[in-house]
């Protein structure tokens, strides 16, 4: 049974550093410059919809991730055998990510199309509550009620 905790705490410590490695990908490429940076730069409806869009994934992902994982834990997660749980546990701490991930992704690429300082807001936002989302084994053992033995 150890061997499945660290499995799976290795396993969110992976998904974690990805999660970290997409935007920064993102920032590279768009720094390396190309036809699509500032793209939409002076085009007011099209800044304005990337804008909005930006906000509303930022103001709508990042609460349901944070509550999403918690309501699964208590729910579905608590009320399963631990090997079924670690399953879980793992699966949705990803979906917890790929929430996170659709601002931040969004907020970068709205940033280098229309060259708004909005959607760089938008994606700190979400990578700061992923800050939240701290993977590792002390962690999931808290989570999951799991005392050490």
């Amino acid at each position: 049974m150890e061997e499945q905790i660290k499995k799976t705490a290795a396993r969110v410590r992976i998904a974690f550093a990805c999660f970290w490695i997409l935007p920064i990908l993102l920032i590279l490429f768009g720094e390396a410059g190309g036809g699509w940076v500032g793209m939409y730069a002076g085009d007011v409806r099209a800044t304005y919809m990337a804008e909005t869009i930006t906000i509303l994934l930022a103001a709508s992902c990042v609460p349901v991730s944070l509550k999403l994982f918690s309501w699964v834990l208590i729910r579905k997660i608590d009320v399963v055998t631990l090997p079924e749980a670690l399953r879980f546990y793992a699966m949705w701490s990803g979906v917890r990510l790929a929430l996170l991930a659709i601002p931040v992704l969004a907020g970068f690429f709205t940033y280098y199309i229309v060259l708004s300082s909005t959607g760089i807001l938008c994606a700190l936002i979400g990578l700061t509550a992923s800050l939240f989302c701290l993977p590792g084994e002390e962690r999931l053992r808290k989570e999951l009620h799991i005392n050490k033995e």
